[in-house]
């Protein structure tokens, strides 16, 4: 049998991770019982969710358990198989762990029956993964946008983001985004065509507020979220009546005890709603969801950059590059040797 490489959590971190509270073992893969397979992963996919699953505290799945691998989707190829659903040499797509083999059953994952219908496999884990899933059953379930609306997105030069304005503009949207630095905003306007893109470094919330309001002189009708603190504050004091807040992520609180909104009362007065972005609501949903982000690529309405590192021992830097905000596109591991 293989030896699979797992990267495990044996301490659970206290703010910022740090190499201490991870272990990368080796072990013997597990034996085939009827109905399982055996998944090679090629590709590890790095997520900002990643450091909350490994707090002790309630969420929407359970915590990692220590001495357990970091929870992690995963897209690799079939190498031993008790499953006819799942033979020997196709590819799939499921939620794992960080390590090199994954022992799988049917049910729980997705057969990539045609992996080259994206343009790279890696597709499977950004645009028509949990990040492309999330960018539309967020904007589209819960923002229900309609053309004409303002829709700001904080962090939205991340892999979420970034899809999010795009989608937004095919709706006829005015999109304006908070990026952190001069690049990222450049690359707002010049690579994901926003309307308006706004620096948060430097600023106070009083001055954020300022900016929002000049590139949305209308008002905001829907706020994707994916940053917290102080930019989901300014962002609530420039919404409209019936705004629709998307929480998607709280970036900015994962290190850190979280604070929570100081401006939660601009909901009241706004009539306004805020609702978070959790995918297992949508699961009977994704075969509308996946073609539908397939042929916005294929058309070339839809940009998708990825970050891709080699190397399972390189998790913990891939990781903090999400916090740092240097990374540029979906960050993910390739783990193939």
């Amino acid at each position: 049998m293989p030896l699979n490489r797992r990267f495990t959590l044996v301490r659970r971190p206290s703010g910022v991770p740090v190499p201490e509270d991870f272990l990368l073992t080796e072990e013997p893969t597990a034996a085939l019982e009827p109905g399982q397979f055996l998944l090679r992963n090629h590709y590890v996919s790095i997520d900002p969710a990643q450091r909350g699953w490994m707090d002790d505290r309630p969420s929407y799945l359970p915590p990692i358990a220590l001495g357990a691998s970091v929870r992690a989707s995963t897209v690799g190829q079939i190498v031993e198989s008790r499953s006819a659903a799942f033979p020997v040499g196709a590819w799939a797509a499921g939620l794992n762990a960080v390590e090199d083999y994954s022992v799988g059953t049917e049910g729980g994952y997705t057969n990539l029956v045609d992996p080259d219908a994206v343009p790279s496999i890696t597709n499977y884990l950004s645009v028509v993964g949990p990040t492309g899933l999330a960018a539309y059953f967020g904007l589209l379930s819960i923002g229900q946008p309609r053309a004409g609306e303002t829709v700001l997105v904080t962090g939205a030069a991340g892999s979420v983001g970034s899809l999010v304005g795009q989608i937004a503009k095919m709706k006829g949207c005015r999109t304006v985004g908070i990026a952190g630095g001069p690049a990222k905003v450049q690359r707002l306007l010049n690579d994901y065509g926003f309307d308006a893109a706004i620096n948060y470094r430097g600023k106070s919330v009083e001055e954020l507020v300022a900016e929002i309001r000049r590139a949305a002189p209308n008002g905001v009708d829907i706020q994707f979220e994916n940053v917290g603190g102080d930019i989901l504050d300014a962002g609530l004091l420039a919404i409209n009546p019936k705004a629709r807040i998307v929480l998607c992520g709280l970036i900015s609180e994962y290190n850190s005890e979280p604070r929570g909104a100081r401006n939660i009362w601009e909901l009241v007065v706004q009539g306004a709603r805020m609702e978070g972005v959790i995918l297992t609501h949508y699961f009977d949903r994704i075969g509308e969801a996946v073609p539908a982000l397939i042929g916005w690529v294929r058309d070339g309405k839809l940009r998708v950059d990825e970050h891709v590192e080699d190397g399972i021992e390189n998790v913990l830097p891939a990781m903090l590059r999400l916090f740092d905000g240097n990374n540029e596109g979906k960050m993910m591991l390739r783990i193939v040797d």
